[in-house]
């Protein structure tokens, strides 16, 4: 199955980290990453650019609203994403905490919903 792991971090945790620890965190992220990519459970990650360059959209009764930055003011930020295949959500979990961000943040882990499932649920052309 697979499972998004959401990672958010608080940059006041980031910012009091000693200097250098940032960057060494980052090498030991990405060396555990090509780890999991190679064993087949990594499919996917990104980091994403800082709240500050992010757009929010809503609809409501026609009306579109467009605001700057994230879609609601929060100490912890999406920084980014891991799209990862598990047995189960007790192994996300187990690769989710060998992450170093949930140190510096938090890690949401999400089952990636079966959408050619959904599809058929509703009529909806499989892609």
């Amino acid at each position: 199955m697979q499972y998004l792991m959401l990672v958010y971090t608080d940059d006041t945790l980031l910012d009091a980290l000693p200097a250098g620890e940032f960057d060494t965190l980052m090498r030991g992220c990405f060396e555990h990453a090509d780890e999991l990519r190679d064993d087949g459970c990594l499919l996917g990650s990104q980091q994403l650019e800082p709240p500050a360059t992010a757009k929010s959209v809503r609809i409501r009764n026609g009306r579109t609203t467009i605001v700057d930055g994230p879609f609601a003011e929060t100490k912890e930020v999406l920084a980014g994403f891991n799209l990862i295949e598990a047995a189960n959500i007790e192994e996300a979990t187990r690769i989710a905490s060998e992450f170093p961000w949930a140190r510096t943040g938090c890690i949401e882990i999400r089952p990636v919903r079966d959408m050619d499932a959904v599809r058929r649920r509703v009529g909806a052309a499989v892609a």
